[in-house]
């Protein structure tokens, strides 16, 4: 093969892979969750840029938020509040606990629950933190023409309201089946019990009957009442 069939072939590859990278960008350019997922990449870059080294991240300032209007919330509270899963909302109040942001308590209405509440100084890095989100929420926007920055956030609204409102079905209709299978299995256990109890009575009742000795007939005569008697002769 010469350098010219060399050369030739070495441009054909470099189209079709020209060719494949952009068929490639043009099926993420149409994929919902890539471009959600870069989106988020974006705004995490621009908040860490406003915020600042050492300052809360946007999940810690999102669990303070949640807290600050109120007395307390739960675990399971906190996870509707800020849509962060219970686990990862688990081992981030850990954290938060361990830098005095936030206390823990027992609930005055359930002893068995526990609640988190807003420590001082979590509502202080919360009130220093507030105008740097703003500031990065404000740059997240700058990025689209204003008319269509309140249709952007009410979309992305929309998109959260109809997840959560899904979840909140299927979480019910879950509650609603494990009730039903407890019913049912509450009604088979009492069923199966009062079988049991039935035949215990049945067979002590049967015990309590006279039985006939095993040396007697059907109807008690002996077996030398049953010899037959000789026929005499006429």
């Amino acid at each position: 093969m010469t350098e010219t069939d060399h050369s030739t072939e070495r441009g054909e590859d470099m189209k079709k892979s020209r060719a494949k990278d952009a068929v490639t960008r043009l099926v993420l350019e149409d994929s919902p969750s890539h471009l959600l997922h870069r989106v988020l990449q974006i705004a995490l870059d621009i908040y860490n840029e406003e915020a600042g080294d050492g300052a809360l991240t946007q999940r810690q300032y999102a669990v303070l938020k949640a807290l600050s209007d109120s007395d307390g919330l739960s675990q399971t509270d906190l996870v509707r509040a800020t849509g962060i899963d219970r686990s990862t909302l688990a081992d981030l109040v850990a954290r938060m606990l361990a830098k005095d942001l936030l206390v823990r308590e027992r609930s005055a209405t359930d002893a068995r629950a526990n609640l988190v509440r807003i420590a001082e100084a979590g509502r202080a890095a919360l009130h220093d933190a507030h105008p740097r989100v703003l500031a990065a929420d404000g740059k997240i926007l700058s990025l689209l023409s204003p008319p269509k920055r309140d249709s952007f956030v009410k979309l992305l609204r929309k998109i959260t309201t109809a997840r959560e409102s899904e979840l909140a079905q299927a979480d019910d209709e879950a509650a609603a089946a494990e009730r039903a299978a407890r019913k049912v299995a509450k009604k088979t256990k009492k069923k199966k019990a009062h079988s049991q109890k039935k035949a215990e009575k049945l067979e002590k009742k049967l015990k309590k009957l006279p039985m006939p000795p095993l040396s007697e007939g059907a109807s008690g005569e002996t077996a030398e009442e049953h010899v037959t008697s000789p026929v005499v002769a006429a």
